[in-house]
């Protein structure tokens, strides 16, 4: 079974507009609400592509019940950790001549709360996948993924981390068996900017060298890299016209993971990841499996 956590979620308010005026009375052309947060994103892509998961991680009043009940409409299984106090924040996201994102702060996690997700965490057994992705929230210790990784560690969890800076780098000890940066995120962990082929495959392997099994970077325009024991392989991207790049990322890994669990095979889920993400940046919203398909049929090998 494969397992995502976000612990900090949220109900997107996406409003298109076509100008922006601050001071002034703004009106929408169109407005959605979107289920939030890198790990949700990777549950519902995996769902899409028929990959059943459970989706952790914490909600709290009517914003968290609204939530839950979306993910579930998706047909996302949820196993939340529900807050006594507060509510699930509603990030703000106005697309006009420049984007702009009004992010909540969303509600405070108490050590209690945490120890119950850790419960639901020590649940997980050999074979089980469990996904970490994104950052975060104040009210949260900091090492928070390291004390997960540190929990399971021995117990057979292939772990796959999505973050940046010392909260990946931290985690790196206990062997997880992907993560996820981009090239940007890369070259600040090691303060340089990467700029060739080259330089990314030997960071990405100095990664691997301090304990990551496989290193997917991201490369925007430029593809994809992904290095392993094996070696390394190149994807790039898909052709189409992008307008929207949120959850691009969380797709490409929903995808890598669909393809691995479908073939064992690294090239294969690569490919495979890079259709996700293309689709979910060519489309307003995540991918569904059609358009993912669609994408896939059209990367050549």
């Amino acid at each position: 079974m494969i397992y995502t956590v976000t612990f900090n979620p949220a109900l997107d308010y996406v409003l298109h507009l076509d100008n922006l005026v601050v001071g002034a009375i703004n009106r929408t052309k169109t407005e959605q609400i979107v289920n939030g947060g890198k790990g949700i994103n990777v549950s519902t892509v995996l769902k899409n592509l028929g990959v059943d998961n459970t989706a952790l991680g914490f909600c709290a009043g009517f914003t968290g019940e609204a939530l839950e009940k979306g993910i579930n409409a998706d047909g996302v299984k949820t196993d939340f950790v529900h807050l006594k106090n507060g509510f699930s924040r509603i990030n703000v996201k106005i697309r006009a001549q420049e984007d702009t994102d009004i992010n909540g702060q969303g509600p405070e996690i108490k050590d209690e709360d945490i120890e119950k997700l850790f419960l639901k965490l020590d649940s997980l057994t050999q074979g089980d996948i469990l996904v970490l992705a994104g950052s975060i929230p104040s009210t949260l210790p900091k090492d928070i993924y390291e004390r997960i990784l540190k929990r399971l560690d021995g117990k057979g969890v292939k772990a796959v981390v999505d973050a940046t800076g010392e909260l990946l780098v931290n985690v790196l000890k206990y062997h997880p068996f992907l993560i996820k940066p981009n090239n940007d995120e890369l070259g600040e962990i090691f303060g340089r900017t990467l700029e060739t082929d080259e330089e990314i495959i030997e960071y990405a392997q100095r990664l691997r060298e301090m304990g990551a099994e496989n290193v997917l970077v991201s490369m925007g325009g430029a593809g994809a890299i992904l290095v392993t024991a094996d070696g390394f392989f190149k994807r790039g991207v898909a052709k189409g016209r992008v307008v929207n790049t949120v959850g691009a990322g969380d797709s490409m890994v929903a995808g890598f993971l669909y393809g691995y669990l479908k073939s064992g095979d690294y090239e294969y889920a690569l490919k495979t990841g890079t259709a996700a993400g293309g689709a979910t940046a060519f489309t307003v919203g995540i991918a569904t499996k059609a358009e993912i398909e669609a994408v896939l049929n059209g990367l050549q090998d």
